[in-house]
Formats: structure tokens, C-alpha cells, sequence
């Protein structure tokens, strides 16, 4: 006998069960809000996961028995499919007030006069009250970050960033506060919704155990994996294409683990990007800033960095940096596995070395030992949530300041995220001095022949690449002594 509502997708919305059973695989959180629910407070502005108009909090089960808790984090509602909430409880704006109380993250943006037109204002509140649920106290930085994702066109920032400094000062709701009396009904009503077997429903298949995964894709080879959809969600609400069977691998309890191996990190495919980077970030502390400017928290609380290993794209972030460090990548067909080096699996522009039936299981990201000096930079229009123009990783080991090995990595300099073996070449053996990063640089215009597009000319990218690897080498360089070709100067 099949589990009641196993072909249903069901969440917990204001501490009830909801069940959908008739929409589509592609129907947006977003959609289903405005046209089903007619919860307008939720807005669409760019219908992409960019202006944070959309962003709704989803809240996940942790632990079990009587350590259960919940953690709530912000996503953009425009780019999730309904499907993936399953078992998951949403909150939206219309969901904080208690009666005619409002919140107090609510009250804090209309004592701070932090809204005008008020489009925006939802969003960025739901993106303040997941940063309230997750934190005791904020600081100002924690602010900021936190609203990385969301864009204001008429209020401005300050009185928006003071609301959610400001917060924290009223009392604890009666509602949504960090431990209110309706807490443990909704973690028992999400913990109510956890599946024996998986939710299968048209075009739409999650499966629970990674050989009930291989098996799906093995027998649909042509179907669509899908994780956190930060980039499929684009092609429906931008592209209007229509997807094939879309297997989501969200739900696979085998994909969702970290874990150190031998000093590697072996980061499974559904792990959001939210968690990877917080455990690179605590292994490899020089990657903070390119974790912290990769996308935004709500892109990044439903992207997996799998995903976008995945992806393949030339200007996706991660790459290089995982490339620098000597990544590896799991992958499976049916019963069988392979791994293969990161930097082997692009092939040319969005090719990989994935076949039919294939997909990546995991990527193992070596930690590097105290002799590596690590670093990654990013070159875009703007800090926050942008493209790259170019992004750059270098893992220089050095001893008795001479380099015994480099690895170098670029993304946005060609079809594909690769190595410039030509300046890693021009580094090896060499003092780790000036004259020979110097070399390096001029090498790299052998490693990469840019191109030029909307977001640089192949002039800058090209220069651009070279002025980080001098970057590189001034911020290593030993600060008591800079060796030239002939002389040493002190510093």
C-alpha cells in the first residue's frame, strides 16, 4: 500500500499541512503564492534570484526526537520549484505579524523609515527575519551580508541596514521569536511530513538513497537532474523552455554529507552552497572573501556547489579555486564509478566528460598543507551577486622561499575554467621574488586568449589576470624582505 499523499507535494505553512497535488513539476514557490494563495506580499522583479523582491524563508528539520530544531534560511521564491519544498515548512511576509503586532524586524524597518514605494520592502525583510532566527545578536557586517541578496532603487541602504542593526533591540515576539510557544507545534508538523518511500509525481521524481538515484537516471538518461535550480529556475521564467523528467537529487541523504577523508573534504551533490563554502572557508581561511561574494545568501542557501561544478560554465566561481587546490570529482553510472581530476572534466564550452546516464556524486576538495600559499580573487562591475569578468586562484607551495609547485586557475578567460600551465611553468624553481611572477604574468598571455564581451574587453581580462597574479605575489611576499633579480631591499 502506497504512503497517503505520496504523489501530493506537502509543506507546513503558518503551522498547517499543505497539500498540492495538481501543480506542475516547473511551477514556481513564487507562482503558486500569487496565483493559488494570493499572498501578493511576495513580489517578482526579476524573475532570475538578482533583486531579492521574491525572497521567501523555508525552514528544514534538524536532529530528531528532543534535540529537533528548525533552521530557517532565506531563498528566492521566483527560481524554486514547488516540488523541492516538500516536507519543508515556508514562511512569508504575511506570516510574521501577530494580529496587528508587527514583528520585530517588521517594526524596526518603519521606525527606521527604511521603506518608500515598499516593492522591495518584503524581501528584505523576509532576508532580516532568517538572519533574526538564526542569530541572538547582529552586528552591522552580519547585516550587510545578509542583504547581499536584495536591491532597494529608492530608499537607500542606511536606514534599511540601521533596521536590521536596530531589531534585535524590541522584545521577544510571541510570535517567531527564536524559541516561541508555537516552536515545537511546527517542528512536529514538519517532522510529520518526513516520507518512508520517495515522492514520485509527473515529470517530477525525488528519490530518498543514491541507488534509488543511479536507478532513476540509469532507466531516464535524458531527464534533468536538478538541485537547487539557481540556474534551471532561469531556464522557465526566462528561456520559457519546457524541462524533460526532472529528477531532484535534494532529497538524497547520501548527497547531503560533509565529510573529511584523509585531509580532503568530500562535499556530496545536494549540499547547498551555504554549507560547502562554510567548510572550505573553515579548512582554507584565504577563500572567505570569494565564498562570501559568490552570489548571495538566499542564491546561496539553495545552489549546491556541486551545481555548479555541474554546470560547467566558464565564469562560474568555484572552478578555479577548487582547480588551484587539486580537486577531484566523483561520478557514477548505474553500479559503476570513476573519479576524475576537476580541471579534466570540461572539455570545451559547456562539454564535459560525463556520459549518458552519468552524474557527479561528489567533489573531494584537498585541504593543503601549511607550505601552500593559497588566495583568490574576483574581478567584477560590482562586489555583491555579480559575474565575474575574471576569476583567479593560485595554490603556490613554497620552500626556503623557492616555488617547488604551483597551480593556477582562471575562470572568464576562456570556453572553459583551466590551469595556465605556461606561468606555472614560470614559477617552479624560481625564488618566490618579483622577477619571476613577472615572468609569470607575461606568460599567461601563452596560457589565454580572452575574449571580449558585454562585461570586459579581452584587453582588460588579459591585464586584468596579470595585475592578480602581482596581486598574489605582494600579498605573500615575505614583508621583512622583497627579493629582486640581483639585490635584496629591505622592506
Amino acid at each position: 500500500m502506497s504512503e497517503p499523499g505520496v504523489n501530493a507535494i506537502r509543506f507546513v505553512l503558518d503551522g498547517e499541512i499543505v497539500e498540492v497535488a495538481d501543480a506542475a513539476p516547473t511551477t514556481t514557490v513564487l507562482e503558486w503564492l500569487r496565483e493559488h494563495r494570493q499572498r501578493t506580499g511576495t513580489k517578482e522583479g526579476c524573475a532570475e534570484g538578482d533583486c531579492g523582491a521574491c525572497t521567501v524563508v523555508l525552514g528544514e528539520l534538524t536532529g530528531s526526537g528532543g534535540d529537533a530544531g528548525m533552521r530557517y534560511r532565506a531563498v528566492n521564491s521566483c527560481i524554486r520549484f514547488l516540488p523541492t519544498i516538500d516536507g519543508k515548512e515556508l514562511v512569508t511576509v504575511e506570516s510574521l505579524a501577530d494580529g496587528d503586532k508587527l514583528h520585530p524586524v517588521q517594526q524596526a524597518m518603519v521606525d527606521q523609515h527604511a521603506s518608500q514605494c515598499g516593492f522591495c520592502t518584503p524581501g528584505f525583510v523576509m532576508s532580516l527575519f532568517a538572519l533574526y532566527q538564526q542569530q541572538e545578536r547582529v552586528n552591522r557586517e552580519q547585516v550587510v551580508e545578509t542583504l547581499a541578496g536584495n536591491l532597494c532603487r529608492c530608499t537607500g541602504y542606511r536606514p534599511i541596514i540601521d533596521a536590521g542593526c536596530a531589531m534585535r533591540e524590541y522584545a521577544e515576539p510571541t510570535r517567531w521569536s527564536r524559541a516561541d510557544a508555537q516552536a515545537r507545534r511546527r517542528i512536529d508538523a514538519v517532522g510529520a511530513l518526513r516520507r518512508v518511500s520517495p515522492l514520485i509525481r509527473p515529470g517530477f521524481w525525488a528519490p530518498m538513497l543514491l541507488d534509488e538515484l543511479a536507478a532513476m537516471v540509469e532507466a531516464a538518461p535524458d531527464s534533468l537532474l536538478l538541485a537547487g535550480g539557481t540556474d534551471i529556475g532561469l531556464w522557465v521564467t526566462k528561456h520559457l523552455r519546457e524541462l524533460p523528467q526532472i529528477i531532484y537529487i535534494g532529497e538524497v541523504v547520501e548527497l547531503q554529507r560533509i565529510e573529511n577523508r584523509g585531509g580532503a573534504l568530500r562535499i556530496g551533490a545536494a549540499v547547498p552552497l551555504t554549507d560547502a563554502w562554510s567548510a572550505i572557508v573553515a579548512h582554507v581561511p584565504a577563500l572567505t572573501e570569494l565564498a562570501q561574494r559568490f552570489a548571495s545568501p538566499p542564491v546561496r542557501n539553495s545552489g549546491t556547489l556541486v551545481g555548479n561544478i555541474a554546470n560547467g560554465s566558464p565564469i562560474g566561481d568555484a572552478m578555479p579555486a577548487l582547480i588551484a587546490l587539486g580537486a577531484m570529482i566523483e561520478l557514477r553510472r548505474g553500479e559503476a564509478t570513476r573519479t576524475l581530476a576537476l580541471e579534466d572534466f570540461y572539455l570545451g564550452y559547456m562539454k564535459k566528460d560525463l556520459a549518458r546516464g552519468e552524474f557527479v556524486v561528489a567533489v573531494n576538495v584537498p585541504v593543503p598543507n601549511t607550505a601552500t600559499r593559497v588566495a583568490s580573487y574576483k574581478l567584477s562591475k560590482r562586489i555583491d551577486q555579480d559575474i565575474s569578468a575574471v576569476c583567479a586562484a593560485f595554490a603556490i607551495d613554497v620552500a626556503d622561499e623557492h616555488v617547488v609547485a604551483a597551480r593556477i586557475a582562471y575562470g572568464g578567460m576562456a570556453a572553459i575554467p583551466a590551469r595556465a600551465k605556461q606561468a606555472e611553468a614560470a614559477l617552479v624553481g624560481k625564488a618566490f621574488a618579483e622577477a619571476a611572477f613577472a615572468e609569470a604574468a607575461n606568460a599567461l598571455a601563452d596560457d589565454f586568449k580572452p575574449l571580449s564581451d558585454m562585461r570586459a574587453s579581452a584587453v582588460y581580462r588579459l591585464q586584468g589576470a596579470q595585475n592578480l597574479l602581482r596581486r598574489f605575489f605582494l600579498e605573500h611576499a615575505t614583508k621583512q624582505v622583497l627579493r629582486t633579480d640581483a639585490t635584496e631591499v629591505s622592506a
